[in-house]
């Protein structure tokens, strides 16, 4: 498909809006739950396409279906919960009060490496708040999407509220980063449209002394390498206090030699492939790098041999420094880079000496300390002795070059609503 099919599917969506604009929101409520409804029916098999096209487990496949349709039950209620206020007027005859009414058509562009609940975070809020929606997914990932189109449409949303576009432009295997982000923003400049970012990350994850060992290590290898290191959450930069810098090391590498290694449908795997043959490349490029600058593998560090498929060694390197390339990027794969500081204020430089602030992790006893750095970390959300930041009701999303705008949470559909304010003069 190419732009003359994208410009139909926009036209059917904005004929069908002048209708679906009008229905309530309990109406759009019903039909979001029904399309709930038929994620949890089918998700044996929503499950098996998204492992066979993205590659990660049967598990995390089943995850991802289960955290897709918590965005549908939770907009579901906010559908209708979508309210304006009274504002006091300092006129005496004049009342003044704001409804909110939906913007349009919505245009979802969805990454490859969560392509069923990025998807439904964005449509979902959508068509809560009474949009018709323009889906593009990945193009290494359309028929997780395609599914999805499916369902909800089965689910009784009417025809042209929600159109798909499939590509295998090579953008889409970048939708989502920082660079894809700019450039969107800047076509959306011509014409002042309204734009939610959530975009690339390199997230600090931050291990005081006074942590419990076993507790960072847990909540590491889910920062680190759940979808095999493939979030934009997941915890890029390991900062580790001097104390307990060899201990955590130690037993963070006993920790991951436990973990499987091997094809996503395989059972008792917990580390699946990489998407895409760059991933492997990049990872590479970046253990290579950080090995020239001092850095001390001391797992892995090379492509999977004898497998067939885009696997990597689950890597940790200790030693890491600011002029490595994993310190400034992404890597994107199950590669550890640790890095030693000595002090809360240290820590806290080194987190937020990037351009990046999507996440952040705290391992600590100590309540003040994770209130201090949590406040001082220049991210969008934070994670205190837990690896994960992603909950339906959670406003996800970031500052600086992360992007802007909130998937989740109240502040989700607001994204899709615009405030009309009406003022009555009652002396008449």
């Amino acid at each position: 498909m190419g732009a003359v099919d994208a410009a139909l599917a926009v036209d059917a969506a904005h004929e069908a809006f002048q209708t679906f604009k009008k229905t309530t929101g309990r109406e759009r409520a019903r039909m979001l739950r029904k399309w709930n409804d038929l994620n949890l029916k089918h998700i044996d098999d929503l499950a098996l396409i998204l492992t066979l096209e993205n590659g990660k487990t049967l598990t995390e496949a089943k995850g991802e279906v289960m955290y897709a349709t918590s965005f549908l039950e939770w907009f579901a209620g906010e559908a209708e919960r979508t309210y304006g206020e009274v504002i006091p007027s300092s006129n005496i005859n004049q009342r003044i009060l704001t409804f909110k009414q939906p913007l349009g058509v919505a245009a979802c562009l969805a990454p490859w490496n969560f392509p069923i609940a990025m998807i439904t975070g964005k449509v979902g809020a959508a068509l809560a708040a009474g949009c018709t929606t323009v889906w593009k997914p990945a193009g290494e990932t359309p028929l997780s999407c395609l599914a999805q189109a499916v369902l909800a449409e089965e689910a009784g949303f009417p025809r042209g509220a929600i159109n798909v576009v499939t590509t295998l432009d090579l953008v889409a295997g970048f939708t989502g980063s920082t660079r894809v982000g700019k450039i969107l923003a800047e076509h959306c400049a011509g014409s002042v449209k309204k734009m939610s970012l959530e975009l690339g990350g390199n997230s600090p994850f931050i291990v005081f002394e006074d942590a419990k060992i076993d507790t960072a290590v847990e909540a590491c290898i889910v920062a680190k390498l759940r979808n095999s290191g493939q979030t934009c959450v997941t915890a890029n930069r390991i900062m580790v206090q001097k104390g307990i810098y060899d201990q955590f090391a130690d037993a963070l590498a006993k920790r991951i030699r436990e973990l499987k290694v091997g094809k996503g449908v395989d059972e008792g795997v917990v580390i699946g492939p990489l998407t895409h043959e760059r991933a492997v490349e990049k990872a590479m490029n970046h253990i290579n790098d950080a090995k020239k600058y001092g850095g001390q593998v001391i797992l892995g560090g090379a492509p999977m041999e004898g497998t067939k498929g885009y696997f990597i060694q689950p890597t940790i390197i200790k030693n890491m420094s600011k002029e490595m390339l994993t310190t400034r990027e992404e890597t994107f794969a199950p590669v550890v880079g640790l890095y030693k500081f000595e002090t809360e204020e240290e820590a806290i430089d080194l987190a937020n000496d990037c351009d990046v602030g999507l996440g952040g992790f705290i391992i600590t006893e100590n309540i003040a300390r994770s209130w201090r750095v949590a406040e001082a970390l220049e991210v969008g959300m934070v994670g205190v002795n837990q690896g994960m930041l992603s909950a339906a009701e959670n406003p996800f999303g970031g500052v600086k070059e992360s992007g802007y705008g909130r998937e989740g949470g109240a502040q989700g559909i607001q994204e899709y609503l615009a405030v009309k304010s009406m003022l009555i003069n009652v002396s008449v």
